[in-house]
């Protein structure tokens, strides 16, 4: 017995290893992703597990960016993404239990007998299969493994569009915002303009003050119209953008805040390797490059020998009563292996187009990596410099204001030049809209950077579907703290 088993230790050895699916590496980004950020962004924990809209405190917003997420065609279409590679996955593994299949046949034929005449012959059939296919070396093992990678990485997926929904919404939000503060100031500087113009044109008119005067504030006036009414352009255009994403167009009324908020503080970024473990994307594409691994060993695993069973039970009589007594009945039971001899280079063809594929998932992965990095540090980077030019382009505002009333008073006391009010008048209109314009910067760089984090919707995600409810989850390497949104 000893011997025997001396000598059958190696074979097992061998056919464990060839069963064995190893395990897909992934590139080393050692060099690539440093300890911590390069830009200063505070205490460096996790980013806050709240969705993060609600820091702008507007409840309108909110309620926006809920229906947004909820109602968005691209986020049912990823749902369906994520639905279909489930379905793939459940195929895939299924393979690795038998097929059974039942029959039932009736038949009847007359044909003529000598002597007898014709005759009448009824036959009639009830039987059971079952196949096989031994997966010794764990090819569909590997294949079942690559779909649960690709379902993984679809439900990173829907993730990544649910991410970027909420902040595309928000982004239109505040450009829906902006657009109607910017024609609410344009409304009131034409106000303001129509009246100068009016009261220019009576000084000219009594011969106070030049004739050319009452034509320069006329076009003042004018301009500022003109500019009105691009911005009620403006908030058209941008309202049924948002009404798009709500899939809700083309009413045009979308209720928002009335003026913008102000920028938020910044959330602590983290750690970059902390990101690494929270984005979507990031995660979809290290799932898609696991599944390209699996996807090699499968391809080299069909190099070899194929062993399937078959079996079958059932019974046949030409009397439709005897179908389930045993004098009818019979049974069959049949092995096979198939070892590929001749393939015109096809399956080594395709285990080169497995690797191949592989590096290119290890170089989209890493191409992810950089870009999701290089997100976060230019929106910390950005962040300190647009708030200053937010408070400069707003001083900037209220001294411009100043100096339009300032100059307006000198002008009817005869002192300053129409030329100088003019000039003020459009500084004041000019400082008003740009300290408008850098709020809403600073808001999207806030978005940006929440965005370029990968958080907002840890909280009330469901679990993955347990062992016990997919089977392939019974054959592949479990995941680790993962959520499906």
């Amino acid at each position: 017995m000893k011997p025997r088993l001396a000598r059958a230790t190696p074979l097992a050895a061998l056919v464990l290893a060839a069963c064995a699916i190893p395990e897909p590496k992934l590139p080393d980004l050692t060099g690539t992703v440093q300890p911590t950020y390069s830009t200063p962004s505070g205490s460096f924990i996790d980013v806050p597990q709240e969705p993060w809209w609600q820091a702008f405190n507007d409840p309108k917003l909110n309620a926006t960016v809920t229906e947004a997420v909820g109602e968005n065609p691209q986020v049912f279409q990823a749902q369906a993404r994520a639905a279909q590679a489930r379905a793939q996955a459940v195929i895939a593994g299924a393979e690795r239990l038998p097929a059974i299949g039942a029959g039932f046949n009736a038949g009847a034929q007359r044909q003529n007998v000598p002597p007898l005449g014709f005759q009448t012959i009824e036959n009639y059939g009830l039987n059971l299969s079952v196949s096989w296919e031994l997966d010794i070396w764990g090819r569909v093992a590997a294949q079942s493994a690559a779909a649960r990678e690709g379902y993984l990485a679809s439900v990173e997926g829907l993730r990544a569009v649910r991410q970027s929904i909420a902040a595309n919404t928000a982004k239109v939000y505040f450009a829906v915002v902006e657009a109607r503060q910017q024609a609410d100031i344009s409304g009131q500087v034409l106000d303001i303009l129509s009246e100068t113009a009016r009261q220019v044109g009576n000084r000219s008119d009594a011969g106070i003050g030049a004739p050319s005067d009452k034509f320069l504030a006329i076009a003042n006036r004018d301009s500022a119209a003109a500019q009105l009414a691009g911005n009620r352009e403006t908030v058209k255009r941008t309202t049924r953008q948002l009404e798009l994403l709500l899939r809700d167009y083309p009413s045009g009324t979308v209720d928002t805040a009335s003026v913008l908020v102000a920028v938020p503080q910044l959330p602590a970024a983290g750690l970059p390797a902390g990101l690494l473990a929270r984005r979507p994307d990031v995660l979809a594409a290290e799932r898609s490059l696991r599944a390209s691994g699996f996807q090699i060993a499968s391809a080299e695993r069909s190099l070899l020998p194929a062993i399937s069973l078959s079996g079958g039970i059932g019974s046949a009589s030409a009397e439709l009563g005897d179908l389930l007594k045993g004098d009818f009945s019979f049974w069959q039971l049949a092995g096979n292996l198939l070892q590929p001899v001749f393939q015109g280079g096809r399956l080594r063809a395709n285990v080169r187009l497995k690797e191949a594929q592989q590096q290119e998932a290890a170089e989209a992965y890493v191409e992810t990596v950089l870009l999701a990095l290089s997100e976060v540090e230019t929106a910390l980077d950005a962040h300190g410099d647009i708030l200053q030019r937010i408070a400069s382009l707003c001083s900037a505002s209220d001294a411009a204001q100043s100096a339009e009333r300032i100059a307006f008073n000198r002008y009817r006391q005869g002192v300053e030049p129409f030329l100088t009010v003019l000039e003020s008048q459009s500084r004041s209109l000019s400082a008003r809209a740009s300290c408008i314009t850098a709020q809403r910067a600073g808001l999207d760089n806030y978005i940006d950077l929440n965005l370029a984090l990968g958080g907002g919707f840890e909280e009330g995600a469901a679990p993955l579907p347990t062992a016990g409810t997919l089977f392939i989850d019974r054959f592949a390497p479990q995941p680790t703290n993962e959520v499906i949104p």
